[in-house]
């Protein structure tokens, strides 16, 4: 609530800010601005404009005056606009795998009911050795073959040990005292001495991308459980739509946002690298051709993840590019705001071209050299909608 009246009281002190102080020299927008305080008489807070009426000035509204202190303390940032290379862009979805040689599979290895440790859990991350389930074959019947072996066991122990007295005497022949041994031996090799069941342990470090069974599901041996991918070297696919086909020879590198969050990251800024750009129509993918990429994770960027991928093409030089946060959208259409000196901007409405995800090219509305408003915009756009011409302040157009 404090913070809202300090705003307040910041937004009133607007409406007496000090008149801006520019030539049409200094802002290169046509705008002649002159201040004579003999064109203002002021008695007892009324105002006499002598030269002009407000109503005659179609642009007047256009200018936005905020002390240069307040938008320093409110992070008003401001960028010299300056023409340089801007890469072709086909925004397209995608998604985060990892590497074939990062990933591995967990498989049971034992027949029996799965039950996980605790908190395992798709996108978990996990260490080498790590137990990611334990199974049983208990309570199921006809499920504990290894009680089964141990009754077989125990069978043919007793049988062997009945017949070799007798064999000694020659009461029982060689031929049945052989046939004892033997299935006394099968049933020792078929008797494990462990407890029925099983674990399945992962066997290199990474996280959790899938798990392929419920808890309390039944698995055969050697039935895969879950998937873990290492998270050091990951592979961004884009799938890029047919009719881009064209496009595909020029790509070169992508910038991408994963789900999870606003925050784009560029492929350059991971040592990325594109490993082929498909050619061929996914199978799995009707319409859409895969195109690869390879990074290394910085440990913020989770495998499995869906991504909006912006795929770069051949570059452009001398194009007019700002940062989207320089941008606002209002009904409809495009503006930016330009500082014309230190206490007075301008609203410009701008076209724009295609966006890398943290830049957007300018067709027109501002040229280079002029300085724009790339950081706390929202104050910029409060200070407008005080909707007042400071007093003193008059416009010759």
């Amino acid at each position: 609530m404090k913070k809202f009246i300090y705003t307040l009281s910041i937004l009133l002190t607007l409406l007496i800010t000090p008149s801006c102080t520019h030539t049409a020299e200094q802002d290169g927008l046509g705008h002649h601005h002159h201040h004579g305080h003999e064109e203002h008489e002021h008695e007892h807070g009324e105002h006499e404009h002598s030269e002009h009426e407000h109503g005659d000035h179609e642009h007047g509204s256009e200018e936005i005056t905020l002390d240069e202190h307040q938008a320093e303390e409110f992070g008003v940032g401001v960028d010299t606009i300056v023409a340089g290379e801007f890469a072709e862009v086909v925004k397209v979805s995608g998604q985060i795998e990892s590497s074939t040689t990062s990933r591995s599979v967990v498989s049971a290895t034992a027949a029996g009911i799965v039950h996980f440790t605790s908190n395992i859990t798709e996108g978990k991350k996990v260490s080498a050795g790590t137990t990611l389930a334990t199974i049983s074959a208990k309570g199921i019947s006809g499920g504990d073959a290894n009680a089964a072996s141990r009754a077989a066991l125990d069978a043919a122990k007793r049988e062997l040990d009945r017949v070799t007295p007798l064999h000694k005497e020659g009461i029982v022949s060689t031929k049945d005292y052989n046939a004892a041994k033997r299935a006394y031996d099968e049933a020792k090799a078929a008797y494990s001495g462990s407890p029925a069941g099983g674990s399945a342990t992962v066997s290199n470090a990474g996280i959790i991308t899938r798990l392929l069974v419920r808890q309390g599901e039944y698995v055969s041996v050697g039935q895969p459980i879950a998937v873990v991918s290492g998270n050091s070297n990951l592979t961004l696919r884009g799938d890029l739509p047919e009719k881009y086909y064209n496009f595909l020879p020029t790509v070169s590198s992508a910038n991408f946002r994963a789900a999870y969050t606003k925050e784009v990251v560029s492929l350059k800024d991971l040592n990325g690298k594109l490993l082929s750009s498909g050619g061929a129509v996914a199978d799995n993918e009707e319409g859409y051709i895969p195109v690869y990429f390879s990074f290394e994770n910085n440990g913020k960027v989770v495998p499995g993840s869906y991504a909006e991928v912006y795929l770069l093409g051949a570059k452009r030089s001398d194009v007019i590019s700002v940062p989207l946060s320089a941008v606002s959208e209002q009904q409809g259409l495009n503006f930016v705001y330009v500082r014309l000196d230190e206490d007075c901007y301008k609203k410009c409405p701008v076209t724009l071209g295609g966006n890398d995800g943290t830049r957007v090219e300018i067709l027109s509305g501002i040229k280079s050299g002029d300085a724009v408003v790339t950081k706390g915009m929202t104050f910029v756009k409060l200070a407008e909608t005080s909707g007042v011409v400071p007093e003193g302040h008059s416009h010759t157009h």
